[in-house]
């Protein structure tokens, strides 16, 4: 296989468990979480910047390349980790969230789905096949099987066709893969709010081997405890010796709360797209940096924190920045929060290898303000 995991240790006191992820472009240490790189950029930072702050992997995304520039554009530069000069892992999706979030501009149908371009109108599709020919054009490390994502809320009936759906484009997915010997396709676990649907989703995509196994469809308007409640439900259905993949969470409770329950991997737009509105993860809660009351404060965004924003620019200096719209300062706040989010997964980690993660959770709950206002970042 393209991929293989390896369990470190097991927490005693959480059941988290600890890992490592090894790939053609490298090892991931898990729990890890993977910056969203959309458009073969994680946007404002540089591949070097990441590397800088030990990001392992990075997440592209298939529709948007497929979009722009093209999958063949790719793969004449040698593929998209030479494309965008990152050696490291790269995770695509399938690009079936995109399309389904189109709601107004798609139509569903077995053979796949038809679609109008976002950007200028034209008709597309994207099948199963298609979307296995992008994604090995792209060569990522690790690709996802194209899937339906049920939106929240929806009737039983109609989540329980469209798993069925995605079971059998999994098939479709499997045989049209074209290189598994350097590229591992995840399947996607669909069933929306419905613990049996989530069973079935799960036996079903396991009976086919695939080498690791991804939980969609959660983390789009579901209240947290009833996504904890399908993880509980989920997680111990899928293989023990393959990775376990959340897709599109990334708030730090998640992060802690998803890695108890026996995830691996974890993305999510959240830290770059909040830093771009000039909000920010801290030690001690969020902070919006646009706050007249930061107007003259020369400390750091977080005193705890060694990023490079940290280190070297005061809240006051980001919050001009911010308030006059200079890309400086969506760089700054984006470097912050990517920092804060892989520094978070390390100290998991750690928590992990000491058996203390719950701990660990209560008194970074505590101080972070999440059991005072129960909100996620």
């Amino acid at each position: 296989m393209a991929i293989n995991y390896e369990l470190i240790k097991t927490c005693k006191q959480s059941g988290a468990r600890l890992g490592r992820v090894h790939t053609p472009h490298g090892v991931v240490e898990t729990p890890a979480f993977m910056p969203v790189g959309t458009q073969a950029t994680v946007k404002t930072m540089s591949p070097e910047e990441l590397k800088t702050m030990d990001a392992q992997i990075i997440l592209s995304n298939t529709y948007h390349l497929f979009i722009r520039p093209g999958h063949e554009i790719v793969k004449q530069a040698g593929g998209l980790h030479k494309f965008m000069n990152w050696d490291r892992p790269i995770l695509t999706d399938s690009g079936g969230f995109q399309v389904f979030s189109l709601s107004n501009m798609r139509k569903i149908k077995e053979e796949g789905v038809e679609f109008r371009n976002h950007l200028n109108g034209d008709k597309l599709f994207l099948s199963p096949e298609k979307a296995m020919e992008i994604q090995n054009a792209l060569g990522s490390d690790i690709m996802m099987a194209f899937d339906e994502c049920a939106p929240f809320p929806a009737e039983y009936d109609y989540v329980k066709k469209s798993l069925e759906r995605t079971t059998r484009w999994a098939e479709r997915c499997l045989a049209s893969h074209t290189r598994p010997h350097d590229q591992a396709l995840f399947a996607i676990v669909q069933g929306g709010m419905y613990e049996d649907l989530r069973r079935q989703s799960a036996l079903e995509l396991t009976s086919m081997d695939f080498p690791g196994y991804a939980i969609g469809g959660l983390s789009v308007g579901e209240p947290k405890d009833m996504m904890y409640k399908v993880l509980e439900c989920t997680v111990p259905l899928l293989p023990t010796t393959k990775p376990r993949y959340l897709m599109g969470v990334g708030s730090p409770d998640a992060l802690i709360d998803g890695s108890i329950r026996g995830i691996d991997m974890f993305d999510c737009v959240l830290p770059t797209r909040i830093a771009r509105n000039g909000t920010t993860m801290t030690s001690s809660g969020r902070l919006n940096i646009k706050n007249a009351k930061f107007a003259e404060d020369f400390g750091p965004l977080d005193s705890e924190c060694s990023c490079y924003t940290c280190t070297n620019y005061s809240r006051a200096y980001i919050r001009h920045l911010i308030k006059a719209d200079e890309t400086f300062g969506l760089r700054l706040t984006t470097i912050h929060n990517l920092h804060f989010l892989l520094q978070l997964m390390r100290d998991v980690r750690q928590a992990i290898m000491d058996d203390r993660l719950l701990d660990f959770r209560e008194a970074f709950f505590t101080k972070y303000g999440l059991f005072e206002n129960n909100k996620g970042f």
